[in-house]
Order: structure tokens, then sequence, then C-alpha cells
């Protein structure tokens, strides 16, 4: 069942086209991955995905909902972890979770429940009293992958979940992303590392310059090309992730 459809998505910027008329289609329960480098269209598929910004031509459903029509039907049943650390830094831990599923009419004591599972889930139990400021650049990511489970989603989006981690707390995200894929949660994630696509990606979309190049399994990629994906995506796009 397709959870996610995009038919010649298109977003503009004045003169400066982001997304030029992609298409895809994504499966309930995959991890699918838009993988490419900065500047690709990666992370405006994802903002127009989980409607936080419209298309400028074509057309995106969710949950078979057009994005444009009831984005907040749209919203209420997915989960959005940011590449950015958005963390209100004068609340706690577990304030941030708790002022957090009070947008989603969480009540009080269902809401302190869930706070408490999720921060055990990431392993931050410790940290719940903890201020913002004092957490890790791992701990950090690990919250705001809590927080973005706080209305338990259908559909989770990850915008570049490990940016900038070790890969200690890199491979730490990977096993919790890893337990939610087992229990059928759908991940759609933006990545320029191989390595993560590789590993706990069902399917990839290589993007360049606002263009989709190719859409298949990660492994039938590299069988097809005969090397790593690092090598495929060199030979399909002709510049590598760093560029």
């Amino acid at each position: 069942m397709q959870i996610v459809t995009a038919k010649n998505l298109t977003k503009c910027y004045g003169t400066f086209t982001a997304v030029d008329g992609v298409s895809f289609d994504i499966h309930r329960g995959e991890c699918f991955g838009f993988l490419g480098p900065n500047g690709a269209g990666k992370t405006t598929v994802m903002g127009v995905i989980h409607c936080f910004m419209p298309p400028t031509s074509g057309e995106v459903r969710v949950f078979d909902i057009d994005v444009c029509v009831d984005p907040g039907r749209i919203k209420a049943r997915l989960g959005v972890m940011p590449q950015d650390d958005n963390l209100d830094p004068d609340l706690s831990v577990i304030e941030n979770l708790l002022v957090y599923s009070r947008y989603f009419d969480i009540p009080q004591k269902t809401g302190k429940k869930l706070a408490s599972e999720l921060l055990a889930f990431v392993e931050l139990t410790d940290k719940a009293a903890v201020n913002i400021r004092d957490l890790s650049g791992g701990m950090k990511r690990r919250l705001l992958l809590a927080r973005a489970l706080i209305n338990s989603p259908e559909l989770l989006i990850l915008d570049e979940p490990t940016v900038g981690l070790d890969p200690h707390s890199r491979h730490a995200v990977w096993e919790k992303l890893g337990y939610l894929k087992k229990n059928e949660t759908t991940l759609i994630l933006t990545t320029h590392y191989m390595e993560e696509a590789e590993k706990i990606c069902d399917r990839v979309a290589i993007m360049d310059s606002g263009k989709i190049i190719t859409i298949d399994a990660p492994q039938r990629l590299m069988e097809e090309h005969g090397g790593s994906l690092e090598y495929v995506y060199l030979k399909l796009t002709g510049r590598s992730l760093a560029d």
C-alpha cells in the first residue's frame, strides 16, 4: 500500500527551481531514503511531504490526502525529526516532550507516560531533568527522535537524522530506527551518508540538482552498476557528495 505518492512535484523559489518535476511512491512499512549532496532538493521534498510548504505544481498525497487540501489531517498522523536542533533550551529534557505532546491534544497523564517511555527508548531516562544546554550533540539527536514519536506516528520524517554525529552516536540512532522499522513504522529520510543509506533503507532515490536520477534498492543499484553505492552515485551524477 502506498503511503506517499508524488506526481511531477515541482517547487520553485522565485526563478530558482529547487525540485524539478519529481515523481515517486513510498510504500507503507518501508524505509525510503533521499540520497544526495546539499542543495539536491532532498529537504525541500521532505518539507512538502510533511506539509511545511506547498508544492509550486504537481500533486503530493500522504495517506491518500492531498497535502494542499487537508494538511492538518496529515500532520496529526506523522512525526518529524528536523535536521536543525529546534529543542527549547529553556526547558528540561522531559519538559520538551511534555510541551510538544500538547500540540497533539494528548492528555497530561498520557503525555507523562509517553514521555517516560520514549526517554527509555532513546536511553535518556537519566537525563530527564537535565537542561537541553547540557546535552551532547548525540543526546540532542536522540531527544529529537523521541519528540518526533510522541504522537505515535504512522509515518516518520527524518531529515539528516545523524548529521554531525560521531560513529558511536550514529550507530545508536540507526539501532533505534531499525527497531521502528521492524515494528512497521514507515520511515522517510534524507542523508548524504552512503553507509546510512545502505544499512537502513529499503529503497533510495538518488537526487541531484532538483531531479531524481534513479530509485531502487541500494543492493540492486550496487549489483547493476558493479560497485559501492558511492561509486553508483559518482557514476550517475558525475560528482561526489562533498561537491
